[in-house]
């Protein structure tokens, strides 16, 4: 009776384990499917003069310097804002808040808005940012927008993050002395540094890949603007996926919409190895 026992679970952990290494093969080469076509056909189109020129109806020439300078722009921008808000929120609602019920409505809060579509905080940012803080359409009012939409995914990974903190690296830090501002600074954030920067990145896949809210707030100029215009009243501008989007719907140009596209996966596989490189600095310093 018990080798029978035995013989069925063997057989359906087998099958378990086959239908999961199957789905993660799946996955992978849907992946890598998507990734090699969006290559293959975008490499070819990209050239110096597509990134270097801005476009013109007029010569009737593609260009994406001002949507490449406006993506940075408005990835620095969100970054800046949210980082400090997203990190500090969550670092108060796991280690200063007392009122567990506020912190639970919080909670669902933060993963409510995390889970509402990106078009509703598009007309969300128009009406109050644009109109009613009078910022005019710009990327200042796209980066406000998208500060609102990327601070759910950085309060709730850090979030997470600090709660897989080892009550031990509290109770010590305090048992020397330590202040609970100087505990949490040395010993609680630096391990939970790895949490912190998949928020981060997953921000920045975020911002990079948004274009429904900006549409509304950040416009669809393409004029180059330097660092001071961008961060000002009425500088607007499109990003790569905005003007991807303008290509491929409104011009039918298809060969330099997946050379954006091609640019938009090497832009955010830059981003994340440099956030990943920050970690292991931020990790050794303190070490040190």
């Amino acid at each position: 009776m018990n080798e029978k026992i035995s013989n069925t679970r063997k057989i359906r952990d087998f099958i378990l384990k086959s239908l999961v290494w199957l789905s993660a093969v799946i996955i992978c080469l849907l992946l890598l499917g998507m990734l090699c076509f969006i290559l293959i056909k975008g490499l070819p189109h990209i050239s110096l003069k597509l990134l270097t020129t801005k476009p013109s109806l007029l010569n009737d020439t593609a260009g994406i310097l001002p949507n490449l300078l406006n993506t940075l722009y408005i990835i620095m921008i969100t970054l800046l804002i949210v980082l400090p808000l997203g990190v500090g929120s969550a670092v108060y609602l796991n280690e200063y808040a007392k009122n567990k019920k506020a912190v639970q409505l919080i909670e669902l809060a933060t993963e409510t808005l995390a889970g509402i579509p990106s078009i509703i905080y598009g007309l969300v940012g128009m009406l109050i940012f644009v109109q009613f803080c009078s910022l005019g359409t710009s990327l200042l009012a796209g980066a406000f927008t998208l500060v609102i939409m990327t601070l759910p995914t950085i309060i709730r990974t850090t979030q997470e993050s600090l709660k897989t903190v080892p009550d031990s690296y509290r109770e010590g830090s305090l048992g020397l002395g330590a202040g609970k501002w100087y505990m949490i600074r040395t010993a609680v954030l630096p391990s939970a540094i790895d949490g912190i920067v998949t928020g981060c990145i997953l921000s920045v896949g975020r911002i990079v890949g948004e274009s429904a809210a900006l549409l509304f707030t950040a416009g669809m100029a393409n004029e180059i603007l330097n660092p001071v215009q961008a961060v000002s009243k009425g500088g607007a501008g499109s990003t790569l996926t905005v003007s991807m989007y303008m290509y491929a719907k409104e011009r039918g140009d298809f060969d330099t919409a997946f050379a954006i596209a091609a640019i938009l996966l090497i832009l955010t596989l830059l981003l994340n190895i440099s956030a990943k490189f920050t970690a292991k600095l931020l990790k050794r310093g303190d070490k040190q």
